[in-house]
């Protein structure tokens, strides 16, 4: 057998079985007509959609009755097999819901639908761009029924369109576990592991996010709110506020309180003491006092004075401080 046929054969592994069924038998391929519509009192949705990258084209045929139900769906590809085999499935999922519903049907969900075990992908991480066409041509349709823009959809930036992963999700999955690989980014988000275009420019597809750029601005970020802390701790010792002893907490907010917030209070006959300091479960660290002569009862000791108090603390000493008066 020559080494090409092996390669081939390789190749063709790569794809489930239901999307080589799909590829020569789709269920959905066809056309929907006016004539149609009006024979079942519903509406026509027509919605193009073309990826530059590969020269793929679909277009998704809807019918959408009085309730926003799509009562009937076809579509037509032009292109590569898994581009029909995706918009097969795509039309598949879209039935019976209401258009609302349909808009939130991803790529991944049309990919995985197509999958013969939960565990394999159905198809090879390159021809991950055709199920992101299936969803983008359900934003067309959606968009063009509803009277919006398609990018009325998106919530979030999108880096990862085959994995379907926000700028947001990246940002924040690289600070939460110290991530300082492009590698380490895909274990923890798949991002970059299909067509891999966003990993780095010179893909197949020009991006506006790069994984490398993002984990680079992150990096930066995180050494800076680094040095940051480093000489918060120094001003104050040899501990952050939040790794101190409850002891050496009170200690340290009552000096504060002394210096900065006390003969404000005493020059109006008030003061104040630390009744409390205690971690809450959300990352705060929150403060109890209790006000004393003119500032107890006093109309602003839940206001202005409270927030005074706040102020200060969270600019001295850490800025996760909460106040609460008891």
């Amino acid at each position: 057998m020559a080494k090409n046929d092996l390669l081939g054969g390789a190749l063709w592994d790569a794809y489930s079985k239901k999307v080589s069924e799909r590829m020569d038998n789709p269920t959905h391929l066809g056309v929907l007509t006016q004539k149609d519509a009006q024979a079942r009192n519903a509406k026509l949705v027509v919605a193009d959609y073309g990826a530059e990258s590969c020269g793929d084209a679909v277009r998704l045929y809807w019918l959408v009755d009085s309730n926003d139900v799509i009562i009937d769906a076809k579509f037509k590809s032009f292109g590569c097999g898994t581009a029909i085999a995706s918009s097969d499935m795509m039309v598949e999922l879209c039935l019976g819901k209401r258009v609302q519903d349909a808009v939130k049907i991803t790529n991944l969900d049309v990919e995985h639908a197509l999958r013969d075990d939960p565990d394999t992908p159905a198809v090879p991480g390159q021809k991950m761009h055709c199920s992101v066409m299936a969803y983008d041509v359900i934003k067309q349709a959606a968009a063009q029924y509803l009277g919006k823009n398609p990018e009325d959809f998106e919530h979030e930036i999108i880096v990862c369109e085959c994995a379907r992963v926000s700028l947001g999700t990246i940002k924040e999955v690289i600070k939460l576990n110290d991530l300082k690989t492009t590698e380490e980014i895909t274990q923890y988000t798949k991002a970059g592991g299909f067509c891999k275009s966003c990993i780095r420019p010179g893909g197949h597809e020009k991006r506006e996010y790069y994984l490398v750029d993002i984990l680079s601005e992150v990096r930066s970020e995180m050494e800076e709110q680094k040095l940051k802390d480093n000489a918060q701790k120094s001003a104050q010792g040899t501990l952050a506020f939040k790794e101190m002893t409850l002891v050496q907490k009170i200690k340290i907010v009552d000096s504060v309180i002394d210096e900065k917030v006390r003969p404000m209070l005493m020059m109006d006959g008030g003061n104040m003491e630390i009744l409390d300091i205690k971690d809450s479960s959300d990352g705060h660290v929150d403060v109890y006092i209790r006000y004393m002569g003119a500032c107890d009862g006093c109309s602003s000791a839940a206001t202005g004075t409270l927030f005074a108090i706040e102020s200060v603390l969270q600019e001295n000493l850490d800025s996760s401080i909460r106040v609460f008066p008891i």
